[in-house]
């Protein structure tokens, strides 16, 4: 047993395995976990040559997983775009902070280069609405500008920035997108909405060559590290990103291990080697599921719903959402996806949307029977209690956006869902309840990933002004864990090498500053003191 051995000892060690066992001590060998229990039966089973790390009465977990992101659009958005997030993220109060941060960004940047707006919310802001065409144009005439929403669901954009999509005014709205008009010309006023509609504009991919791509990833690497998050994950990787994480499979490891979900429009040809996609196999960049939608955002107000928004913000008191796909469509993209063997994840933030997902998964089993496919609904904000029964009948799991109660929880009650409804969004205690697994997520870079505040959010279900959203809804601090580490590696079959503190397993390991399950009221302020890596210290505060 030559290679590096260390026993981690001198502190809780909160293994998250199947008992929630806390331990008195971990001993590692190289990249492995090689015993686990008392200070005095890891020393005899440990080689006499391990070195000793003292924890100092600080708790050990298991490295966070993240259950649903966007890995590496956090270090883009640090290096390349301009941040126009309003509070609690940022400072952008009215239109004009955003059209300053636009004109300086201009200002430094040759003509031809793309000016970038990211994290913008218009629900934030004074004037409540987004930047025109004609606005931006005033900005700038010789720079593409594209200021992206919060939500990566809709965005505006400057003349310049149309034409180079070929978005013209003789342009058809498509299924599940919109192209916004001035009432009164009548002529596209640069606002667009839905994926279909975007297009390149939704994941600007196209903006990101392989330097890019590099800086991106080492900068979003040292975040989530400092985080305490060893797996990260891109929930919807175009043709594009998959050859740019192709590069770093060829690489061995780059410092990170990522989970890439390909889009599933990219399915059979993808799976059947039939695209010129050079993927290779690696133990760091690895394929996860495949990536639909069915609806879009909250903050748009085209979730979609099975009853009407609390305060549309169309004025059309029946407003519902908006559909991304025909149901026929959908249908017979799950069917195909189920037949080949693959496992799917969702995007569908309404309970119509949900609803969706559950009729083509159910028809896809009746026509194909699978046991443990672990399909999952992304985000599930307004999951009811009916939908719920049915997951658990159907054995689909679900990704809540619980950081959507800190961060939009007070919208959802005023403005987008009301009260009632709001008071349920992510409603994680009644999926425990029918004995669903479920995972809790940022979808980095909408929100920031951090751990620690995202499980204090479902903890304490506390939204930025101080309200409790549903308590009721509340679970406990160690069910939180779980749903960031254990059941987030079960959710993409990776239990048997992730997720908790037991022999065999990855030595990844985040130690904290203080103990979560202890103090659940200030679970938000524990720090990441250090991040463990396939047994190597890779951050330390």
């Amino acid at each position: 047993m030559s290679e590096n051995a260390t026993i981690h000892f001198n502190g809780p060690i909160l293994t998250v395995d199947s008992n929630d066992t806390i331990a008195e001590a971990v001993g590692v060998v190289g990249e492995r976990i090689f015993a686990v229990g008392s200070l005095a039966e890891v020393t005899l089973a440990m080689p006499n040559s391990a070195r000793v790390h003292d924890l100092d009465g600080k708790t050990m977990i298991p490295a966070f997983i993240d259950p649903h992101g966007h890995f590496p659009d956090p270090g883009f958005v640090a290096l390349f775009r301009v941040n126009l997030s309003s509070p609690p993220l940022g400072n952008c109060l009215h239109l004009e902070h955003v059209f300053e941060r636009l004109r300086d960004k201009a200002a430094r940047s040759p003509d031809g280069e793309w000016v970038m707006g990211v994290m913008f919310d218009h629900t934030a802001l004074e004037e409540r609405r987004f930047p025109t065409r004609a606005e931006l144009d005033a900005i700038s005439t010789r720079h593409p500008i594209w200021v992206l929403h919060a939500s990566g669901h809709s965005g505006s954009a400057n003349s310049l920035a149309l034409a180079s999509q070929n978005i013209t005014e003789t342009i058809d709205d498509p299924i599940g997108g919109l192209f916004f008009r001035d009432p009164e010309t009548g002529l596209l006023n640069g606002i667009i909405e839905g994926i279909a509609a975007m297009g390149a504009l939704g994941d600007t991919h196209f903006l990101i060559n392989e330097e890019r791509y590099q800086a991106g990833f080492d900068t979003a690497r040292q975040e989530y590290l400092s985080q305490g998050v060893t797996l990260a994950q891109n929930a919807w990787a175009s043709h594009h990103l998959l050859n740019l994480f192709a590069g770093s499979a060829r690489d061995n490891d780059p410092g990170m291990d990522v989970l890439v979900l390909p889009v599933g429009e990219l399915e059979p040809d993808f799976s059947n080697g039939k695209s010129d996609i050079e993927w290779t196999v690696n133990d760091h960049i690895l394929l996860g599921p495949r990536k639909l939608f069915t609806d879009g955002a909250f903050q748009m107000q085209t979730a979609l719903l099975s009853e009407p928004y609390y305060r549309p913000a169309n004025g059309n008191p029946d407003h519902i959402g908006m559909s991304y796909v025909e149901p026929d469509v959908l249908n017979a993209k799950v069917q195909l996806l189920h037949d080949l063997g693959l496992q799917i994840h969702t995007h569908a933030n309404g309970d119509a949307g949900a609803d969706m997902f559950l009729d083509a998964v159910e028809k896809a089993l009746e026509n194909n029977p699978r046991t443990d496919h672990r399909h999952t609904v992304i985000h599930g904000q307004a999951l009811r209690e009916d939908q719920l029964d049915r997951m658990a009948r159907l054995g689909v799991t679900v990704s809540f956006f619980a950081a959507h109660i800190y961060y939009w929880g007070d919208r959802h009650y005023d403005t987008f869902l009301g009260p009632e409804r709001a008071c349920r969004i992510s409603p994680a205690a009644s999926a425990q309840r029918r004995g669903i697994r479920y995972t809790i997520h940022n979808d980095a870079s909408v929100t920031p990933t951090r751990p620690l505040h995202l499980m204090a959010c479902s903890v304490n279900r506390t939204t930025a002004s101080g309200r409790v959203l549903g308590q009721e809804q509340r679970v406990s601090a160690r069910q939180a864990l779980r749903a960031h580490t254990a059941d987030a590696a079960w959710q993409v079959f990776l239990e048997k090498e992730r997720g908790s503190i037991e022999v065999g397993k990855l030595a990844e390991f985040a130690i904290l500053s203080d103990n979560p399950l202890e103090n659940p009221d200030t679970m938000a302020q524990i720090q990441v003191e250090q991040t463990i890596r396939r047994g190597k210290l890779v951050y330390s505060k």
